[in-house]
Formats: C-alpha cells, sequence, structure tokens
C-alpha cells in the first residue's frame, strides 16, 4: 500500500527533467481501483477517417454531398473523426509539436515561472488532478501549458520566450488553425442542414480561442494511473495534433473505450458541449480519456468556442414533437462558471443546463 504525501505539490513531477528515470508510480498519482483504466478491456472500433481533399483542391468549390455526410455521421455516432489532407502544412505540424516538446523539457524551474491556478491567467503551466473519495486529489500524470490563440492578431506578448521559436510558430500554426476551424465549421453546419456559416456565427462576434498542450511523460505503470480524466471538451469545437506513433487518447462508444491511433500528418477533432447544446442533442459532445505508456507522448488541442456573453441554446430547426427542447439557453460565462465548479471531479457540464436535470 503507498501511502499519500499530502504536502507534494501539484508542481513536484515526479519525472522532472534532473531526476532519474521513475521506477514505480507514485502514491499522488495512484487511482483508488474504481478509477483506473482497464486497458486490457479497449474496444476494436476505431473512430472515422474523413480525406478533405477534394476542399483543398478547390477551397471555393462546394463540398461534395459525400464528404458532408461522412462528417454528419462521425458527429452523430461518435462526435470524434481524423482529418487527412487538411491543408495544414506537415512541416509545419511537426515543428509546432517539436517546439511544444522542447518546452515540456525545460526544467522546473523554468517552466514553474508560468504556474498558476488562477484560472484566468493568460498563460498557466499546471498539472490537472481527480477528485476521489473525501475530496483527495489524485494528480494526473501529466503536465499542461494552456493560453489564448488567434488567427490575425498578435497574441504572443505574453507567451514563453523559451524555446526561443515558440512564439513564431505559434503563430505561424494558428493562423493555418484558424482558417481549417472555418472549413469544418462550414462542414458541420451542412451536415446539419443549416447556412454554411451558421455555427460560426452562432459562436459571436468575438469567439474564445484556447490552446491545451499536453505533456505525457513515460510511465513505468500506466495500469494506476491517467493521463487526462474521463471529460467532454466545454468548447464548440476541438482540434488536436498528436505524436506519431504513440496511443494514448481514447473515445468512450456506446460504453466501450475505442482507441485513437494516431495517423502521420493527421488531426483528431471532436465535438464539444456546445455543437451538442446547439443541435438539440442531434450531434454529440462525447467522453474521451487520455491513458498512459511507457512512451513519451505530446498532443496539442486547439480549442474554439463561443465569447463569453454569447448565449448558447438549442437551434429552432432542431426542435419539434418528436424533438422537444432539450436545453434551457444560458450565456456561455455561465457555462464556464459551471465548469470552474466541477474542476477535478468527472465533469457533467451541459447537464446543468437540461430541464430533465
Amino acid at each position: 500500500m503507498r501511502s499519500r504525501d499530502p504536502t507534494v505539490k501539484m508542481t513536484s513531477f515526479p519525472w522532472r527533467s534532473d531526476a532519474t528515470s521513475v521506477s514505480q508510480v507514485p502514491a499522488n498519482f495512484v487511482l483508488p481501483e474504481d478509477k483506473r483504466p482497464n486497458l486490457s478491456d479497449v474496444s476494436c472500433l476505431s473512430i472515422p477517417i474523413i480525406d478533405m481533399k477534394e476542399m483543398i483542391d478547390d477551397p471555393d468549390r462546394n463540398p461534395s454531398p459525400l464528404l458532408v455526410e461522412a462528417i454528419a455521421r462521425a458527429c452523430e455516432d461518435y462526435g470524434f473523426f481524423q482529418i487527412v489532407n487538411h491543408g495544414v502544412p506537415e512541416e509545419l505540424c511537426q515543428r509546432m509539436l517539436k517546439t511544444v516538446t522542447k518546452f515540456f523539457e525545460l526544467s522546473t524551474e523554468e517552466k514553474n515561472k508560468f504556474f498558476s491556478d488562477d484560472v484566468n491567467k493568460e498563460v498557466r503551466f499546471f498539472s490537472r488532478y481527480l477528485k476521489v473519495e473525501n475530496d483527495e486529489k489524485v494528480s494526473m500524470w501529466s503536465e499542461v501549458l494552456y493560453h489564448h490563440w488567434h488567427p490575425q492578431e498578435d497574441f504572443t506578448p505574453p507567451l514563453p520566450k523559451n524555446p526561443p521559436e515558440y512564439r513564431e510558430v505559434i503563430a505561424e500554426y494558428a493562423k493555418e488553425i484558424g482558417a481549417l476551424v472555418t472549413r469544418l465549421l462550414s462542414l458541420i453546419s451542412q451536415g446539419l442542414g443549416l447556412e454554411k456559416d451558421c455555427l460560426k456565427r452562432r459562436m459571436g462576434e468575438t469567439p474564445t480561442r484556447r490552446l491545451q498542450a499536453n505533456y505525457y511523460p513515460p510511465c513505468p505503470e500506466p495500469e494506476l494511473t491517467l493521463g487526462l480524466a474521463p471529460h467532454t471538451d466545454f468548447n464548440a469545437l476541438t482540434i488536436v495534433n498528436q505524436s506519431d506513433g504513440v496511443t494514448g487518447l481514447q473515445v468512450n462508444k456506446d460504453g466501450k473505450w475505442v482507441a485513437v491511433d494516431p495517423i502521420p500528418n493527421s488531426f483528431v477533432v471532436n465535438i464539444g458541449d456546445q455543437i451538442q447544446v446547439l443541435s438539440n442533442d442531434k450531434y454529440k459532445s462525447n467522453l474521451h480519456r487520455a491513458v498512459t505508456n511507457k512512451h513519451r507522448r505530446v498532443s496539442l488541442a486547439m480549442f474554439y468556442g463561443p465569447g463569453k456573453d454569447t448565449e448558447i441554446g438549442p437551434i429552432e430547426n432542431f426542435i419539434d414533437e418528436e424533438h422537444p427542447r432539450v436545453y434551457r439557453n444560458y450565456r456561455y460565462a455561465e457555462f464556464m462558471e459551471e465548469y470552474h465548479r466541477q474542476v477535478g471531479l468527472r465533469k457533467r457540464l451541459k447537464e446543468a443546463f437540461r430541464f430533465d436535470n
């Protein structure tokens, strides 16, 4: 039995760059048995893979019905899909991951310059945790860097200066992801039978954009801990760039966990809570988690969501006698308040705004 040390700080990572290799998971990272991942019980299913080449070859053309249908089915069945031939240069995607990895390879002292528990900080370095029995906090086997991004405006002044190329690379990457977000929201809107700019307009004039870089160090006992606990994304759309050759992301499908094996030069795309609400549950914001393994893994999630004062609620097109309104309307700032209330818990965010709650 490993006893937990209540004095261990969230930033005292056992895998810090100046430490020797870790031979076992410290007690503060060991989950109770009922919260541990059952790594042998994984579904043989896989999330859909969608080729977007037609949109890159001729950006001004209307998408084919086959592409729109593929996106719609993935959003209904999984809430997740992988895209290939997405238009973002492969060299830039790899350079972005390498640059983020360099940040996590810095000394603990250097990274801790950005450490904060304040959720309103422009730039945060932190570690997540899960609350278990008696409100005890179990640390997740990961580190997180979190900050704003924007496709046109200069958002880089508060960002890390080390590694030296970080600001330049993320600014270039954000521009490309901004264009990809627009293409995807258009396809998702059309899959719902809406005008192609409908979902983007629903985000308001000042949408929120957040970057979350996740570092999952090699773990000697992956069956005892998690890199990221099960959750749904609270935003509208997430685009994830992840390390090649290392599996970790898993999506829940009908009560079974489905491994999202990384495909070279691809992005994982998933629907967030706001699109599930807007579609009145037609599209799914699904539970997902990150398991650990004995290899290092890095992922970079680009979040896109409504502005804080934007009102969100089911679109009238999806409400009728057979499909009554599932959610009440709310300001996105209200949703975020609920998110912060549930920190450390297995989040049930959109459920708090259901009429049958």
